[in-house]
């Protein structure tokens, strides 16, 4: 059975009955997600980080609304990833908006979830990202794909798929183009999560890629 380290969590949320319920949601459905501090916006959540910082305790993961007052979610994911660049970003939100999604992801969040997540998928998440990898679900993935093809240059490679990756990084890759997680790509090409991490690693480095997200795009580009 594969073991986890603890995962310490920051839930920030406008609505105190939301941030409760998710700490209290991430209590119960895994022991190793430890929620250390709730707030109401992204000013506190950074006086928080701070004070936190002084005791060398700061979170491994907050979890950000995406419209606070005061200090919204997109604002402070840059401000925290600025300052605390170990701390990964899952930004929550009710609105499946494109111009947010977008937005939330150039100021540095690695996840983006709906508020109306299966608990299962929010634990996934939490996983995923603290593991290194980027998460979203599988429809927001496509929207962030497409949008970014649709306004961003060319992803380039420094080489060609067809010369340097094996068959199965191929495989792989094609996956990540449709914005499937390491554990869906295990499950469906029947490996282990520890290889599936391998071979993206390995097709990061062979075409000069810098994130599975760029790897997703040069996917989707070259109509892998």
């Amino acid at each position: 059975m594969e073991q986890y380290s603890d995962i310490h969590i920051m839930v920030v949320d406008d609505q105190r009955l939301v941030r409760e319920g998710f700490k209290k949601l991430l209590e119960l459905t895994s022991p190793h997600i430890l929620v250390d501090a709730v707030c109401a916006n992204g000013s506190e959540a950074l006086q928080i980080i701070a004070d936190m910082e002084t005791r060398s305790q700061i979170p491994d993961i907050a979890l950000l609304d995406i419209q606070m007052p005061v200090m919204g979610g997109i604002e402070a994911a840059q401000l925290i990833v600025a300052r605390w660049p170990s701390i990964k970003i899952i930004l929550l939100t009710t609105f499946d908006d494109d111009d947010l999604i977008m937005a939330g992801l150039r100021a540095g969040a690695v996840g983006y979830l709906l508020k109306d997540c299966a608990p299962d998928d929010l634990v996934a998440a939490i996983y995923a990202v603290y593991h290194g990898e980027t998460s979203l679900l599988p429809a927001i993935a496509a929207k962030v794909v497409r949008r970014a093809i649709q306004n961003g240059a060319p992803v380039r490679a420094e080489t060609t798929v067809s010369t340097e990756l094996t068959g199965r990084e191929k495989d792989i890759l094609r996956w990540l183009g449709k914005g499937a997680s390491n554990r869906e790509i295990s499950e469906t090409l029947f490996i282990t999560e520890g290889t599936v991490k391998n071979h993206v690693s390995n097709i990061l480095a062979k075409l000069g890629l810098r994130d599975r997200t760029q790897a997703a795009l040069y996917a989707r580009e070259h109509g892998i």
